[in-house]
């Protein structure tokens, strides 16, 4: 993996990559071969969606140029830290988690109504549903394609993690069964939703730097438990955190009527306000009921179980991590387990 010189324009990626999802990189190597690597793989994500056809060109690039964290890239690259082998196996990898991610949101956007995402006006809403399902398509079957190229073993691994994906997806369109636990029904579809895929990223990441298994096994675990991680602290976050730090409005999971955990930890207090139940019953359109759910959520016992389960789920990343060499790379990644805790207060 390539580390570009020192310029402008790479000190302001390296900067910009230092608030990426909380990530602390102190190794200056380690950083500037990162933000090289992710210049590449984004390179790499426009050549990968150009089409001759310009209906499919447009709507393909159209998320990829809005930006986001990339994390699951990020992942990878910082995965691949942890074998001897750098090269563009490695690139080809981060490229393929991160055009699954993106023909997931595409899909999501359909499914959710959205008329936003990452700033820009969805695909769903700028063409129509059926564009947005077709380029989805798109993207998934060109992540397949790249990951032919990394060998049988990968293209088995993408393959289980789309049923992941459509497996998680199904289970949360289909709500908890009669005697199901809401709670262990939404911990299992994060893990599938969310988890699963940043769990591949850091098990290519290992596999394509011929990484030991073991510690490819472990920054699988690692991804697996801190995707969940982050959907928690997102979930806590909504309610938590001001409309002026959040970038946007408050309760948007409440005005969708989605469940988070938060929620689901205060529907099962017996001790919590009827009130609250009452206007967690379904969506809320209106913003002065909003913001009263808002304030009962902050003051029931479910928005702390919601933190000491986020506390759990760090401590559990952090504890994966143990089996990996003492390295920069390691430090970075218990960077992130403490920033999703740290984000949420």
């Amino acid at each position: 993996m390539s580390s570009p010189p020192p310029g402008p324009a790479r000190d302001g990626a390296v900067e910009d990559l230092r608030a990426t999802v909380g990530l602390q990189i102190q190794d200056e190597p380690l950083l500037r071969a990162i933000a090289g690597g992710l210049a590449e793989v984004e390179t790499m994500l426009r050549d990968v969606v150009k089409s001759d056809v310009p209906a499919v060109h447009d709507a393909a690039l159209h998320l990829v140029e809005a930006g986001g964290k990339r994390f699951r890239p990020l992942f990878t690259l910082l995965s691949a830290q942890f074998g001897p082998k750098q090269g563009e196996q490695v690139l080809i990898a981060a490229a393929a988690v991160e055009l699954v991610h993106l023909a997931t949101l595409y899909h999501d956007d359909v499914m959710d109504e959205a008329t936003m995402r990452r700033g820009a006006e969805s695909v769903n809403s700028r063409w129509d549903n059926t564009v947005a399902i077709l380029t989805g398509d798109y993207l998934f079957a060109h992540a397949s394609r790249l990951v032919a190229d990394l060998g049988t073993d990968a293209a088995r691994i993408i393959a289980e993690t789309f049923g992941e994906l459509v497996s998680g997806q199904m289970r949360e369109t289909v709500g908890p069964g009669p005697g199901d636990d809401p709670v262990e029904h939404y911990l299992t579809v994060i893990a599938q939703k969310t988890g699963s895929l940043i769990a591949t990223s850091g098990r290519f990441g290992g596999m394509m730097s011929d990484a030991a298994e073991e510690h490819i096994q472990a920054l699988r675990r690692f991804g697996d438990i801190i995707g969940a991680a982050f959907q928690i602290s997102d979930d806590i976050i909504d309610i938590a955190s001001p409309s002026v730090e959040l970038g946007k409005a408050q309760g948007t999971d409440l005005r969708e009527g989605v469940r988070t955990l938060p929620m689901l930890y205060a529907l099962a207090d017996p001790g919590t306000d009827p009130r609250l139940v009452e206007l967690l019953a379904g969506p809320i359109t209106d913003d002065d009921l909003v913001a009263e759910a808002l304030d009962l959520l902050r003051r029931s016992s479910g928005l702390e179980r919601a933190r000491e389960t986020l506390s759990d789920y760090a401590s559990r990343a952090r504890a994966e991590l143990a089996s990996l060499p003492a390295s920069p790379a390691r430090d970075a990644c218990e960077s992130v387990a403490d920033y999703l805790v740290a984000r949420t207060f």
